[in-house]
């Protein structure tokens, strides 16, 4: 499959996925009979540079933008740099701006760049971007000359119908299109440049991948292949409805096949582009993930991933985790591997140097051991000029955005971290489930509390100004980036033995090695032990509503979103609820509570996040 999309960009792209000109069939013929010296490359003539034995191929990288165009807000805007004294210092970072200039210094003197992505580049965004059905950021990422992505679980938010506009442009089917042309015409949406890869992504009714599941940059001679899939645990996470007809297949299978199919073309040199990921062992973006051993920093689902898949690839760039790691990790022929992520909203970039042999055609993988580092993350710093195309893009979404995004819906006397805080609880989590609990005993008294899942929160609510709004001032915009999924609330019935398992479920099945905790309403507490595994560490006994221990027999009218309600994030038993009743959507709820409990004079203080004891 070619690497080149099906929308041309000019220049950069042009030069360096070249196709076999008219003429150079023959030339390839021959190039086997030539020395390794003698231009095997095909170029007919490149400069001496060009005929060595192997060249480096850099490989810059990142995931999880997930629109991120402005630079993010508080905690979820910073990195942790360790320092040489063992210290941690935090560093304000992200945003299209500053990424667009960190891409293209680090692309400078460089003749062979990829630059690749692993998914989850839309979808859960702020405003600017996820008001428009996130075109904005796919304009960026053109602008920014992005080769190639996997898709991610959140590419799949509005459904496979999307996607396909999303990489083949059109304007939305709803909405329309958002701007007009120098004539006064509709402005088409042109799509995404790059390809996003679907290889473990299947329609059911012919078994065909949804979109392509590889692509194959080609300059100079030099050949890479890239094979780009989503976890396959993505049904679990994302909305029913929007992946309906769609099979998600096993991540070590299907890397093995494409490995084998690139790998009889002729494709010798393979990266994974891979929305699955792992926890790193710091927080700090700079650690060694390679102490005491090879990958010993590192564990979660990828790490079974890359032990696993075939040695024919020789890297993988991965996501969905939001952390920062590089790591080598053997393949199952003792071979070192370079598996690389650089958390998230564009914060950090990777850069990876791939030694090509021009002979074998292939990675020269021994070379991540030796030298300097071969693979690294950089901080995407806000100290460096922003890109002026991004500046203007962002100020003419901005400009449409406006009227919307800057009006108050409320007022904070704090800052009230979601995203970013530190516990499983977070006082966002809460303030989001008292909010919701509001909405739904106007809807039905009997309503009793509400529960939220942790990965809805996208954002964190910062007292400082954004804008010109003024401190503590909640502006729409910002609680969109908080809550930008349009769930509805919804109320359901529960026994206490379900409300039980479903607490339980935070903790195992699928969510034992990554636990999700929900975050819950006032008067909802109960006893988090970390100390035990699995479903034990919920302590029946401490569960409560509002000081009454919970009744297993007694049926409890419950609050959640709908992602929930449809048993969500590995909650089956939510998915069981009774007496379903849909109520208005997540984010006039938290709206409508900041209009009925805050105001100028008397701010929401940050909630205690204190419903949920927690044993370490």
């Amino acid at each position: 499959m070619s690497a080149i999309p099906k929308h041309r960009r000019p220049r950069r792209r042009a030069t360096r996925v070249l196709s076999v000109a008219a003429g150079l069939a023959t030339v390839g013929a021959l190039a086997a009979a030539l020395p390794a010296t003698a231009g095997q490359d095909g170029s007919g003539g490149a400069p001496a540079k060009d005929k060595k034995r192997t060249v480096d191929v850099q490989l810059l990288s990142f995931n999880d933008f997930h629109g991120n165009l402005q630079a993010p807000a508080g905690s979820s805007g910073q990195v942790t740099e360790k320092q040489p004294d063992g210290t941690e210092k935090k560093i304000d970072a992200g945003g299209a701006e500053y990424l667009a200039t960190s891409l293209r210094t680090a692309r400078k003197g460089h003749p062979y760049s990829i630059t690749a992505a692993a998914g989850d580049l839309i979808g859960g965004s702020p405003l600017l971007s996820g008001l428009f059905h996130d075109e904005p950021t796919v304009e960026a990422l053109n602008k920014m000359d992005l080769d190639v992505s996997s898709v991610g679980n959140h590419e799949f938010d509005e459904g496979a119908k999307e996607l396909a506009r999303i990489q083949n442009g059109g304007c939305h089917p709803k909405d329309g299109c958002y701007e007009k042309d120098k004539h006064g015409k509709a402005k088409k949406f042109k799509g995404a440049d790059f390809p996003y890869l679907t290889a473990n992504v299947t329609k059911e009714k012919t078994g065909k991948p949804l979109l392509k599941p590889y692509s194959v940059w080609k300059h100079k001679g030099v050949k890479i292949g890239f094979i780009g899939l989503t976890l396959e645990g993505t049904p679990d996470i994302v909305s029913a409805d929007g992946i309906k007809g769609l099979k998600f297949h096993d991540e070590v299978e299907t890397i093995n096949k494409y490995a084998k199919i690139l790998d009889k073309q002729g494709v010798k040199s393979i990266v994974t582009l891979i929305h699955e990921g792992g926890s790193p062992a710091s927080q700090a973006y700079n650690y060694n993930c390679d102490s005491p051993g090879a990958g010993d920093g590192i564990s979660g689902p990828i790490t079974a991933i890359a032990k696993a898949a075939s040695p024919k690839v020789d890297a993988f760039v991965t996501g969905h985790t939001h952390q920062a790691y590089v790591c080598t990790i053997p393949d199952p022929s003792g071979k070192p591997r370079m598996v690389t992520s650089a958390s998230s909203y564009g914060k950090l970039y990777t850069d990876t140097t791939l030694t090509y042999d021009r002979k074998t055609k292939d990675i020269v993988r021994t070379s991540v051991l030796h030298s300097s580092p071969r693979a690294a993350n950089h901080v995407v710093s806000r100290t460096q000029p922003k890109a002026a195309d991004m500046t203007r893009l962002i100020g003419r979404w901005d400009k449409l955005a406006a009227p919307i995004a800057s009006k108050p819906v409320g007022f904070i006397s704090g800052d009230i971290p979601g995203r970013g805080a530190a516990s499983p609880e977070s006082p966002l989590g809460d303030l989001i489930s008292d909010a919701q609990l509001a909405h739904a005993k106007s809807l039905d008294p009997k309503a009793s509390l509400a529960l939220m899942n942790p990965g809805g929160i996208r954002s964190d609510l910062v007292h400082k100004a954004s804008g010109s709004e003024g401190d503590g001032i909640v502006t729409y915009g910002e609680a969109f980036t908080v809550q930008p999924f349009s769930n509805t609330v919804n109320l359901i019935d529960l026994t206490g033995a379900q409300l039980l398992t479903a607490l339980r479920q935070q903790v195992s099945g699928p969510n034992e090695a990554s636990p999700k905790i929900l975050q819950v309403s006032d008067g909802f507490t109960y006893t988090l032990d970390m100390t035990k595994s699995g479903a034990d560490r919920i302590v029946t006994d401490s569960v409560k509503l509002n000081g009454e221990a919970l009744d297993p027999n007694a049926t409890y009218r419950v609050a959640l979103n709908s992602f929930l309600a449809g048993g969500g994030d590995g909650f089956a038993e939510l998915g069981k609820g009774a007496k379903p009743l849909v109520g208005a959507d997540d984010l006039k709820a938290l709206n409508d509570y900041f209009a009925a409990n805050s105001s100028a004079d008397k701010p929401i203080a940050p909630p205690k996040a204190d419903r949920i004891t927690v044993v370490k």
